[in-house]
């Protein structure tokens, strides 16, 4: 189930990078490559869309974060101190060999 939820981060950082780069920024970016106003997206251009989209993205990522650490620790519900032996007597003053 984690390595799913890994894959889909993965795609999911993908898509939140791709979407931010074709957003229209002061500097045109990667925007530029978007088309023209004659577009699906209406007169304005992808700029509504993309936002809504990144806001969307952004939205799963966080779920899926959510998700990984809730697995994640559902999974490993043991601790590496859960497995120290706490037996073993410690020595003494009295214990120690003298010289």
């Amino acid at each position: 189930m984690i390595s799913t939820l890994l894959v889909v981060q993965i795609l999911l950082t993908i898509a939140i990078v791709i979407a931010v780069l074709l957003q229209k920024s002061s500097s045109i970016g990667l925007g530029a490559y978007s088309g023209s106003n004659e577009s699906m997206f209406g007169a304005k251009g992808p700029a509504g869309f993309l936002a809504k989209t990144t806001f969307i993205l952004a939205i799963l990522f966080v779920l899926n974060t959510l998700a990984m650490g809730y697995f994640y620790n559902k999974e490993k519900a043991h601790s590496v101190v859960d497995t120290i032996d706490t037996t073993t007597s410690v020595p003494t003053k009295s214990d120690t060999p003298k010289k």
